[in-house]
Formats: structure tokens, C-alpha cells, sequence
């Protein structure tokens, strides 16, 4: 382990010798204590710091070492089986039974660190999402199916009507089960009132129509394209303004937020922005210092700029699911 010249952590592979070394060594007071959340000692790279931990690693293998409900709100956005390019991990099973298969072990282990009065969020391909709505509504809790509409890019098949959307579940542990719903902190503006200026002649006395409402569950958020600010070299990279909405409804400042399937790891960026906790995972090196270099961590590692330099996304291979 060593601590470069901001008094960061710059790399740890022993957690408890990472616990036991940072005692000695000045923090700044905001860090968090994660080695609270983890039954044993992490052995994949990672880096913490700004209240983010950043690992390097495969997310069932880091999920089995963290606690039962440790984390108060869980983003999932996994590989969708449709072929992507993610560079040195692959997004293609041999069966969409098989990807269906691997998708319930890592639910339910989502499931298992998420607390009792925790949500989590779950997104993936509009063909294979019917057979994890049917998996999570027999054993948790469905609170909510959302659909994310976005505009067309100019390119769509011409064999059938193009994909505009994506969607995602909201769901919890059971139907029991309280949660966090801040729904005042996720206002949007109601058309009807705000444009129009009507009356709601049902209230005594009439009053205008109110100019902001919740959202309901069809979200239009743009895509990230590449003259965004926010854009970051990943092909499945999701809207800081959804993250933004998904952390604020469903989360409180100082829960922990995790994403095991972290990408670009704008999830963690928006937690630690809102002033969360958060955990992000993910196999790829390069997506790793991405997270590194977002949550503020650091802007080196071994030696290497982590500077960010746009270039165009990898190009998809996904066209053979509808061929």
C-alpha cells in the first residue's frame, strides 16, 4: 500500500492491514469506515477515499464478503446478453437461460447485503426483463416497473419497430417492508398547471393546478451522447439525471449506495455528489481508474494520469438478437 502526495490511499490488497495502516496515517474525517460492512478481508485492488470504495474485481466474488444488510439502495445495470463491447470481459452467454441463470445468483446476493428497508434498482434488456420481473415477484417485492425512453440516434431496423427504451425495476425485499421514497426531493414540473394555468374546480375552495408533481414510471432522459460533459468512454454508459432522481427518492444522505456492475461508474459519482456512501464494482482496469478518477479518489495510479480523454464509444455487437 502507499499514500501519494494528497495523503490518498494509492492501491491496498490486504483489507485488514488497510484498516490497520490508515489508523496511523492522516485522513480527512469524512472517510468512511468500510471495513464495517465486509465479513472478511477484501483481496481485489481497490482504493477508498471521499466516502467512495472503488474495487477492482468480479462483484459476486466481493458481494460474498460483504455483510447482510449493510447498504441502504442498490443500482444494477449488468451486461443485457446483447453482445456489447466492454473490452476484456465478454457480454454474450451461451443461452439466454444460462444469462437468465447467472442473473438470479447475483440478485439474490444483491438482495442479501441490501437491508430490510432497502431498494434496489435493476435494469436490462427489454427481451430478457420478463424473466426477472417473474423471478423477483415470486420471491421479493416488485414496487415499481419503469420504462427509460430516449430519442433515436437516426439509426433503427428496418425489419421491425426500433428499441426507444429501456427498463428497470424498483423492486424490495417484501411487501411488508418499509422504504425510503423522498418523494419531494424528486419533484418535476406538471405541465397542466404550470403551462396552462387550470383550475381544479374538485378542490373547496378551486385552486390552480399544481406546477410540480412525482414522476411517473416513463422517464425520458437523453442518452449520453459524445458532446456531453458527462460523457465517459463507455458504450452503456446511463444519464447522470437518472442516477441523480434513483439516489434522491431512494436513499437519505449518509446511506450507502452500491453498484456492482459500476461500468462508468457514474452511480458513485452521483452518490458521492449527493453526499451518500457509495461502493462501486467492476471487472474492467480501464472502468476502474474511470471510477477512480470520478468520485475524486485520485488522479494517478501506479504511476499512470488517469486524465480524462474522450474518445467515441466501442462499437456494439448486438445485432443477432433480432436476426
Amino acid at each position: 500500500m502507499g499514500i501519494n502526495n494528497s495523503g490518498q490511499m494509492t492501491f491496498a490488497i490486504d483489507h485488514e492491514k488497510f484498516i490497520n495502516e490508515m489508523k496511523v496515517h492522516t485522513f480527512p474525517e469524512a472517510i468512511f469506515d468500510f471495513n464495517k460492512i465486509f465479513k472478511v478481508s477484501l483481496t481485489e485492488e481497490y482504493m477508498s477515499g471521499n466516502n467512495s470504495l472503488i474495487i477492482l474485481g468480479d462483484c459476486l466474488s466481493v458481494l460474498k464478503k460483504m455483510k447482510h444488510s449493510s447498504v441502504q439502495l442498490i443500482f444494477a445495470d449488468a451486461p443485457y446478453n446483447i453482445g456489447k463491447d466492454f473490452g476484456n470481459n465478454s457480454d454474450k452467454w451461451g443461452s439466454v437461460r444460462a444469462y437468465i441463470d447467472w442473473c438470479k445468483i447475483w440478485i439474490d446476493e444483491c438482495m442479501r447485503v441490501l437491508s430490510d428497508t432497502g431498494t434496489m434498482y435493476i435494469m436490462t434488456a427489454t427481451q430478457h426483463m420478463p424473466y426477472l420481473d417473474v423471478f423477483v415477484s415470486e420471491k421479493y417485492n416488485v414496487l415499481s416497473r419503469i420504462v427509460w425512453t430516449y430519442d433515436s440516434s437516426g439509426v433503427q431496423s428496418k425489419k421491425m419497430y426500433g428499441s426507444l427504451y429501456e427498463p428497470i425495476l424498483m423492486i424490495n425485499k417484501s411487501k411488508k417492508a418499509s422504504y425510503t421514497f423522498n418523494y419531494g426531493d424528486i419533484l418535476v414540473e406538471a405541465k397542466t398547471g404550470a403551462k396552462r394555468k387550470l383550475i381544479d374546480y374538485r378542490k373547496n375552495p378551486p385552486q390552480p393546478y399544481n406546477t410540480e408533481k412525482v414522476p411517473g414510471n416513463v422517464w425520458d432522459f437523453s442518452r449520453v451522447r459524445f458532446k456531453m460533459d458527462e460523457y465517459e468512454n463507455h458504450p452503456t454508459q446511463k444519464p447522470e439525471a437518472m442516477l441523480e432522481r434513483i439516489i434522491k427518492a431512494s436513499s437519505n444522505p449518509g446511506d450507502i449506495v452500491l453498484d456492482p456492475f459500476s461500468g462508468s461508474f457514474t452511480t458513485s459519482a452521483m452518490a458521492v455528489r449527493l453526499g451518500r456512501v457509495s461502493i462501486g464494482i467492476d471487472l474492467n482496469e480501464e472502468y476502474y481508474e474511470m471510477g477512480l478518477r470520478r468520485t475524486g479518489i485520485t488522479t494517478e495510479r501506479n504511476g499512470k494520469s488517469l486524465e480524462k480523454i474522450k474518445v467515441r464509444k466501442t462499437k456494439a455487437k448486438s445485432k443477432y438478437v433480432r436476426e
